[in-house]
């Protein structure tokens, strides 16, 4: 009998998201070899979470960040220090393949600046056994030929994957080397790469729910309860031009019906999961289904003993008053909201059909409801000027919500890209993340941009919780950079100053803050205790 064995890579950076990396992509893959392949072995291997971290060298290509992660810093604004190999290390990958025997190897990568750990767990599967590696995901679909021209890699498929895998594995399994019939593939013969034509997925409904047989709900959390990812939906709606979205699940918006997915619901509760995180690119973008979901959710939960979270973000062009209601009695708790930018011309520009005077109405809403918000600014398109982010950043700061920066990067092949002519060599890939601030401008500098990310963190500690040392330690810092014009980072030698901080950027900011909201105490203060009321 086959054995197909799946991996999710490690991955190496300044800081990783490990709330959020439960491989559902492969899961699903997994449930539809088995609906198709029944006499087919899977076994997914999760080489990234629950696997520690392990601090190693910054690349070369980064070497310019060490001045701006120049301290381990413990204050409440801190940003980043070392860099980290996140998950198993190649040589345990490399005794897993040993031991586990497989006849295929498939490896995710999702994320473009991750592409070179993807390509290195090939390279291992290689050194230790002669067996085909084909590897999907969302780089591969922007970026293929950063993977297939690799030695190690045999076979990329681009798009949605489950009816090509399947449709692969059924010629390796008759024995065949014929490739030609494979939708969506890309793959080596004769010296020459070949490209086989695309092919719509299965229907969404013919698609079983993922198979997370290969899991231990204890091992993905939220907070202290069992979580488990849920798709409702592939691909936007939208066409936000700096949004990588289609290059992997086309233009074709479609969604799940609802009582399939309640039914996973239910049978990801008697697993023991207790949160739903919902990884839509567009969750609620049809109200109707949404209401329809929220309701059957809460017919299957009476004793409210689940929570439901959208930490990929929910558009809030699609929200009303009424379905936010649904949404917190059902069990949602946070709100992730894109604002992107208050400047209209951006969003003009970037293609988001999103208005301001919304985005205030459910906010005021969701607020009202008790649910916490973190509302998202893109720090750095290309489109945008220094003053427009400052814009931006000061309109969220008076309202009751969070701020959640995102620095720019310009994703491989993404229609942004398309329309300045950008193409993406391997160090533009390498550095597609947001610990790079790499995206040059004249507008503004990579010094402006960390600066503003930074004061992010500065404005959600004025709009957070006053007790403790770790307040106390941030008045300090505050009162000196108001003081001194200088921002300190707190380290084991005492406080160091952040040379990269740029003061005239961040005074900018606090100038314009006038009576801020904060999420639990209503006017935002400064750190004497006083309400801001900047010049």
């Amino acid at each position: 009998m086959a054995k197909l064995l799946l991996i999710q890579p490690p991955v190496q950076d300044f800081y990783d998201t490990d709330v959020r990396l439960q491989p559902i992509g492969l899961s699903f893959l997994k449930a539809a070899l088995h609906k198709h392949l029944p006499m087919l072995t899977v076994k997914i291997i999760d080489a990234h979470h629950g696997h520690g971290k392990k601090t190693i060298p910054v690349p070369k290509e980064l070497a310019y960040l060490k001045d701006y992660y120049a301290h381990p810093d413990k204050s409440p604004f801190c940003t980043f220090h070392h860099y980290y190999h996140f998950g198993a290390s190649f040589e345990q990958i490399a005794s897993w393949i040993k031991k586990e025997k497989p006849d295929v190897v498939g490896i995710s990568c999702l994320f473009s600046p991750y592409y070179r750990e993807a390509l290195e767990v090939a390279c291992v599967v290689k050194s230790v056994a002669n067996i085909p590696v084909i590897v999907g995901g969302s780089h591969v679909s922007a970026h293929p030929q950063s993977m297939i021209e690799s030695p190690y890699v045999d076979f990329a498929i681009t798009g949605e994957g489950e009816k090509p895998l399947v449709e692969w594995m059924k010629v390796f399994l008759e024995g065949s080397s014929d490739y030609s019939c494979v939708p969506n593939l890309i793959y080596k013969q004769d010296g020459q790469v070949i490209t086989n034509q695309k092919a719509d997925n299965y229907l969404l409904d013919e698609i079983p729910m993922p198979d997370l047989s290969d899991f231990n709900p204890a091992t993905y959390r939220y907070g202290k309860k069992p979580m488990a990812f849920v798709i409702t939906s592939r691909s936007c709606p939208h066409r936000c031009s700096f949004c990588s979205v289609h290059q992997t699940f086309g233009f074709s918006y479609r969604r799940r019906s609802v009582p399939l997915v309640l039914e996973e619901i239910q049978a990801r509760y008697h697993q023991g999961y207790r949160v739903f995180d919902f990884e839509d690119d567009n969750l609620t973008f049809y109200k109707k289904e949404m209401k329809e979901l929220l309701l059957g959710i809460m017919r299957l939960f009476p004793k409210k003993d689940v929570e439901l979270v959208a930490m990929n973000g929910i558009s809030y062009l699609s929200l009303d008053d009424e379905l936010l209601g649904l949404m917190k009695e059902a069990g949602f708790t946070h709100l992730n909201l894109a604002l992107v930018s208050s400047d209209k011309s951006v969003r003009e520009t970037t293609k988001r059909p999103h208005t301001l005077e919304k985005y205030l109405a459910i906010v005021e809403k969701a607020h009202a409801l008790g649910l916490k918000i973190t509302s998202y600014q893109i720090l750095g398109l290309p489109s945008e000027t220094l003053d427009s982010m400052i814009q931006t950043l000061s309109f969220n700061a008076k309202l009751p919500v969070l701020l959640g920066a995102s620095p720019f990067y310009l994703t491989p092949n993404a229609p942004l890209a398309r329309e300045l002519n950008i193409t993406s060599g391997a160090n533009d890939i390498f550095k597609a993340r947001l610990t790079a601030f790499a995206t040059p401008s004249p507008h503004f500098t990579q010094d402006d941009i960390y600066t503003l990310f930074v004061t992010t963190r500065i404005l959600n500690f004025m709009k957070g919780e006053r007790v403790g040392t770790r307040y106390e330690r941030g008045k300090m810092l505050l009162s000196r950079l108001l003081a001194e014009k200088t921002l300190f980072a707190d380290t084991p030698l005492g406080f160091q100053p952040n040379t990269k901080f740029k003061y005239d950027v961040f005074k900018r900011v606090w100038d314009t803050l006038y009576d801020g909201q904060t999420q639990t105490q209503g006017r935002a203060r400064d750190c004497t205790g006083n309400e801001i009321n900047a010049r």
